[in-house]
């Protein structure tokens, strides 16, 4: 592996559903949209979150903040760009821009913490933490 995919851009569609009375997006889909870009980072280093729940590993949200710098409207097709800005093995960073046109909409930072099915903080694996890592694991011998 010759490094960790450290970001990535999707394209999110507002939908009717998601904008408020006013026709603008609600403030509280932000962070679903956040939790997307995270979801698609984690695929693209060849990671699926089912995965990681099925071995009883689980990342909480422990920090979340998000400044809004211009809205979006119902039918706008935004970009949104997910960035990791740092990985433990217990705890991982985020930065997201959420843009439409290259206008910067909204600017935000998470900390998810890996826990166990009790709660308790759990160092990942060293395979999900390598794959995230981006190091390089040794052929096994035979």
């Amino acid at each position: 592996m010759v490094g960790p995919i450290g970001s990535c851009d999707i394209e999110i569609r507002v939908r009717y559903a998601e904008t408020d009375a006013m026709g603008y997006l609600h403030h509280a889909q932000y962070f679903v949209y956040f939790e997307q870009g995270r979801t698609e980072l984690l695929r693209l280093n060849g990671v699926r979150y089912r995965d990681m729940e099925e071995r009883g590993i689980f990342y909480v949200v422990a920090r979340l903040e998000c400044r809004y710098r211009a809205p979006a409207r119902y039918d706008d097709l935004l970009r949104l760009t997910t960035t990791t800005a740092r990985l433990t093995p217990v705890r991982v960073e985020h930065g997201y821009r959420l843009t439409r046109d290259d206008r910067l909409l909204a600017e935000g930072h998470s900390t998810l913490v890996s826990v166990g099915r009790d709660g308790r903080p759990l160092t990942l694996p060293d395979d999900l933490y390598n794959r995230l890592a981006g190091v390089a694991v040794p052929p096994t011998v035979v």
